[in-house]
């Protein structure tokens, strides 16, 4: 009767190692990719089934993550940028990573003839070698970035405003139909002292369409009143306000921050404090600033692979009497910031009028596949180039909006340049009417656009038909003659103004016609 049952429950034999080093060698390279092949091979089949096992679900779990985001690099993107979705991505990479390389080692002890001579036994530590660096090397290049980024986020982007309401995933603008950011460049040099603020725009953005208004600052507007009750109010008070242009206001500030600063404790008080100056002088409410340093800008445009931009005439710039020629023209970083900054044989209109076009070029061409590929590079260039009071929270939230400008949204820019305004003695009365006229136009051509879906015509116009540089074929008052919108609005003879970037009306101009 025992020697029944034996025969009914035989205990599993221990199987025999493979015979040649080549075999075991063999059985350990397929625990790469079907981890737990060699345990069980070996009759270890509880390590063997619960390896494989948990290497299957692990499996499984990518498939799902990759069936949720359906190739969306925006969803993807929006989770890359979340502190905790990178620390929790680094440590899972990590643990399955030396996981992995600990079940090829293993399989490599249970499989490896013995008695095996030293050059035998060299080599196939060699080979094990290289197995595991087959999985370190991957893993290292994903904590490599997972660390780039939070690091990058943590560098850049900050803890949110104090007294500020707790960031709502849901609602991230907390009902509002706009935000608003102030964009800075900055254009500190070697041969100068200090920083000075030589492009301001606003970007006036509408969070549900994706239009944008871009309200351009010139950099020589004079006569800068300050809000009530600051020092730099007391400092410079009324009528005349600061003696200085706008674009050396932070710089006076950076000079004295503890004294001079709204908020000394802020982030970059002299940038915090600028961001308040302009949102009192437009009474327009500024939500966050983005400071770039022109020099950096370079290197931002480079990670990128450059743009392309239509050239009308040539550009002169630097001091070594280097021309970007006419004609369309791929820029590299150097090319681009010539581009935006250059006022030989122009002006300071013409620079701004550059400068939203950049803007647009960059917001177009810019693809989320070209970050990804180059996102070691972006992400130096970030961290040296810009700052920004931008809570790290809505960052997800701008990506997602910024995607939406991308795709759906219209870019029109209000220059506040002569003869709208007269930068040695702006009235900012006048200013604000024109910056409200602006936003409510745009507003109206969504309201109008909901009502009637299926007008093409008024789908396709930028600004309502009002800012068309055409003139619009109107009377023009010419006897029948056509007049462009230049010569209706100034009574000049000459078809345009001097400077291309130069506001024409009081209408927001669409980029699309701006920008060749």
């Amino acid at each position: 009767m025992a020697q029944g049952r034996d025969r009914q429950e035989p205990e599993p034999a221990a199987a025999s190692r493979p015979a040649t080093t080549a075999r075991a060698l063999l059985w350990t390279a397929g625990s790469l990719p079907v981890p737990g092949l060699a345990h069980l091979r070996m009759r270890r089949r509880t390590a063997g089934w619960v390896i494989l096992g948990c290497y299957l679900v692990l499996l499984v779990a990518a498939g799902v993550g990759i069936a949720l985001l359906n190739g969306d690099v925006l969803s993807g993107a929006q989770l890359a940028v979340q502190g905790r979705w990178l620390l929790t991505a680094s440590a899972v990479t990590f643990a399955v990573a030396v996981l992995w390389m600990t079940v090829i080692v293993h399989s490599w002890v249970i499989v490896r003839p013995p008695g095996s001579r030293a050059l035998t036994r060299f080599t196939g530590g060699a080979v094990v070698l290289a197995l595991c660096l087959a999985v370190a090397a991957p893993a290292a290049a994903v904590l490599r970035t997972a660390y780039t980024a939070y690091d990058t986020l943590n560098s850049v982007f900050g803890p949110p405003h104090a007294g500020a309401p707790p960031h709502d995933e849901a609602n991230p603008w907390a009902g509002r139909d706009r935000v608003n950011v102030l964009l800075l460049g900055g254009d500190a040099g070697s041969n100068r002292y200090g920083l000075r603020t030589d492009s301001m725009i606003v970007a006036s953005i509408d969070v549900d369409h994706g239009d944008v208004v871009l309200i351009g600052l010139p950099r020589n507007l004079e006569n800068v009143q300050f809000p009530d009750g600051t020092a730099l109010a007391e400092r410079y008070p009324p009528p005349y306000g600061f003696d200085d242009l706008l674009n050396e206001v932070y710089q006076t500030v950076a000079d004295s921050p503890k004294k001079l600063a709204v908020d000394p404790s802020a982030k970059d008080p002299a940038a915090d404090t600028l961001k308040r100056v302009i949102s009192h002088l437009l009474d327009l409410q500024l939500d966050y600033y983005a400071l770039v340093d022109m020099q950096g800008f370079a290197s931002l445009i480079d990670a990128i692979g450059g743009i392309d931009v239509h050239i009308e005439e040539p550009i002169p710039y630097g001091q070594e009497g280097k021309v970007l020629e006419a004609g369309h023209q791929h820029l590299d970083g150097y090319e681009a910031l010539w581009y935006g900054r250059s006022r030989t044989n122009s002006n300071d209109y013409a620079r701004m009028g550059r400068q939203g076009c950049l803007l647009m070029y960059v917001a177009e061409q810019t693809e989320p596949t070209t970050v990804l590929t180059s996102f070691q590079e972006l992400a130096g260039a970030t961290k040296k180039t810009l700052r920004t009071d931008i809570p790290q929270a809505k960052v997800p939230a701008f990506i997602d909006l910024a995607d939406r400008v991308t795709d759906k949204g219209r870019m029109s820019t209000l220059q506040l340049s002569p003869p709208q305004v007269n930068t040695a003695h702006p009235d900012w009365k006048n200013i604000r009417e024109l910056i409200a006229d602006a936003i409510g136009e745009q507003e109206d051509l969504q309201s109008a656009q909901q009502q009637d879906e299926g007008d093409d015509e008024v789908a396709a116009s930028p600004s309502g038909g009002e800012s068309d540089s055409s003139g619009g074929g109107g009377d023009g008052g010419g006897g029948g003659e056509d007049q462009t919108a230049w010569q209706e609005y100034t009574g000049l003879d000459e078809p345009s103004p001097d400077a291309p970037g130069r506001q024409v009306g009081e209408d927001a101009t669409s980029l699309d016609a701006l920008c060749p």
